[in-house]
């Protein structure tokens, strides 16, 4: 089973995050993303999906129009784990290949 985060590693991971928050009540990394458009933002949704099937690691996912949130967090290690910074980055990654 994976193991949580410490503070120190946690807050080292973060900070090669960009914009991404630490919820220390669920112990959980959340993003706000806003996009132009409801087909933007969904197809931002659907190259997620594909990424976290690749790594079987699924976060949790809100959309409201042009907004998309996405939560990660490791529930069988009940916080937050390698899985999920790693998983962060390459949702970061996505942005960057347009």
């Amino acid at each position: 089973m994976q193991q949580t985060l410490s503070p120190s590693d946690r807050e080292t991971a973060l900070a090669g995050l960009n914009g991404w928050i630490y919820d220390p009540a669920a112990d959980a990394i959340s993003h706000d993303f806003r996009f132009t458009g409801f087909s933007e933002a969904f197809a931002f949704m659907t190259r997620i999906a594909l990424l976290a099937e690749r790594a079987d690691h699924h976060p949790d996912i809100a959309n409201s129009y042009d907004r998309v949130r996405v939560t990660l967090s490791t529930h069988s290690a009940g916080g937050l784990t390698d899985r999920d910074i790693a998983l962060a980055g390459a949702i970061d990654g996505l942005l960057h290949r347009g």
